[in-house]
């Protein structure tokens, strides 16, 4: 998710988803290293690293055995060996790195990343759009960087719009799905850091859905191979509609359910993210609906299943068990982000609530974390953070809209997943996990944005 769509997201005036694999193409004699145990060990220490968003740019911060560190290193398209030009596109904002995903794309032991540009001028042909892989080494990502080859484009295409990366094909390399504004293009495993070319690519599209504006990666059937779920605008019944389009991967990606989830308001740059939160051995699909009974928001969760997606249910914050009362404008589930922060077996669920009065502060904001369990995720033993909270760092203040970016990880690697969180701005505030989940012990904060590529 980028922190463009993030601003579109938040409520600020009371208005309303990484896998390992890839191929290297090797010369003669060259030994191919294993693949990379995380695919964000951008420099292959064994530790995993952070890239965050950013507008005209990205950043990031290499990790530590105790979280993130103090070396990092920002790159724009002025940085050496970026292609393309930082600036204006055709009239738009630069959008260079407000996409991002994450694969050892070469399988050389070190990940890269995959840096989206939707507004990319590309000659005369304005947002076209353009993807970015910038190689990993044992100084992590640096000036080696090759555009991702595109066969057909126009103007207004915005390829690079959404990206994810995963084992679609389940041949045990890694592929990268990057939308444009009407579909998706999977490029197979086979990506060489030297010439740029990749594996097969194909390209899918659903009539109904007009726009895409996420993607959402991860194991939803049994198999081995990753599926998605393509998310943004569709028109049903003459009204514009939140969208979700299920891909199942394999040898072949094959085409599996439409859902619209919201028939009232659509959501530009919805969000969501894949767990297995009743542990079935299905994975289910959790996205925001900030729409839902006038921008209150709410979570939907579609269950995962042999052949894909099931039954669902909806989560806000008139849940029984969810903190603080659902009022107009609050936009929970505005970010969301996963992880087992109790280390029970189950994920959980980082929900923001941006818009959300703390005290007298309006628009203060909070994050909520949803338990999975046997029933999946529920309101029961929820959590609610806020600037108010005892231990957290700082005062509410109207129009902070803490919660905007959410990140989960277990900096620590102690089993738990720990929560960051932040407004805005370039900080966030690190949460514990433990066996009682997220804690305020030892609450900190980190000079990085919180919105971490998967």
């Amino acid at each position: 998710m980028s922190m463009r769509k993030n601003l579109r997201l938040a409520i600020v005036s009371g208005t309303a988803v990484a896998l390992t694999g890839g191929l290297l193409t090797l010369a003669a004699g060259t030994a191919a290293a294993a693949p990379a145990k995380y695919t964000d060990d951008f420099n292959g220490d064994g530790l995993r690293d952070y890239a965050t968003t950013g507008h005209e740019g990205f950043t990031v911060v290499y990790g530590t055995a105790t979280g993130p560190g103090k070396r990092s290193k920002t790159f724009t398209q002025n940085s050496p060996g970026i292609p393309g030009k930082t600036g204006s596109a055709g009239g738009y904002g630069d959008s260079f790195g407000e996409e991002l995903a994450t694969g050892d794309f070469n399988r050389d032991g070190y990940g890269d990343l995959a840096v989206g540009d939707e507004t990319e001028k590309v000659g005369k042909r304005a947002a076209r759009g353009a993807v970015t892989i910038v190689w990993g080494s044992k100084s992590g990502l640096g000036s080696r960087a090759t555009l991702v080859p595109v066969k057909k484009s126009s103007s207004e295409k915005r390829f690079g719009e959404a990206l994810a990366g995963g084992d679609f094909n389940g041949d045990g390399k890694t592929d990268l799905a990057v939308a444009d504004r009407r579909s998706v293009h999977i490029y197979r495993g086979g990506f060489s850091s030297r010439t740029g070319s990749t594996g097969k690519v194909t390209q899918h599209q659903h009539d109904d859905l007009l726009e895409v504006t996420g993607i959402a990666a991860g194991k939803v059937t049994k198999d081995k191979a990753t599926d998605l779920y393509l998310l943004g605008q569709g028109y049903t019944k003459n009204k514009m509609t939140s969208d979700a389009w299920f891909l199942r991967g394999g040898s072949t990606i094959k085409r599996g359910p439409y859902l619209s989830y919201n028939r009232t308001e659509p959501l530009y740059g919805a969000q969501g993210v894949i767990a297995d939160f009743d542990r079935n051995g299905y994975g289910d699909l959790a996205l925001n609906d900030v729409p839902h009974n006038k921008d209150a928001g709410s979570v939907l969760v579609v269950r995962g299943g042999k052949s894909g997606p099931g039954t669902s249910y909806r989560i806000t914050q008139s849940t029984a068990g969810v903190a603080t009362s659902a009022t107009k404008g609050d936009g929970f589930g505005g970010r969301i982000a996963v992880g087992d922060t109790n280390r029970d077996g189950y994920p959980d669920l980082a929900a923001g609530s941006p818009g959300e009065k703390v005290g007298s502060f309006k628009h203060a904001g909070g994050v909520h974390i949803l338990r999975g369990g046997k029933k999946g995720l529920t309101g029961t033993g929820s959590q609610w953070f806020t600037r108010a909270t005892a231990g957290i760092p700082g005062d509410p203040f109207s129009y902070a809209s803490f919660g905007t970016h959410l990140g989960m990880r277990d900096v620590d690697r102690d089993g738990y997943a720990d929560l960051l969180a932040s407004e805005y701005g370039t900080t966030s505030t690190l949460l514990r996990g433990g066996k009682d989940g997220i804690t305020t012990t030892s609450a900190r904060e980190i000079p990085m944005n919180a919105d971490i590529a998967p």
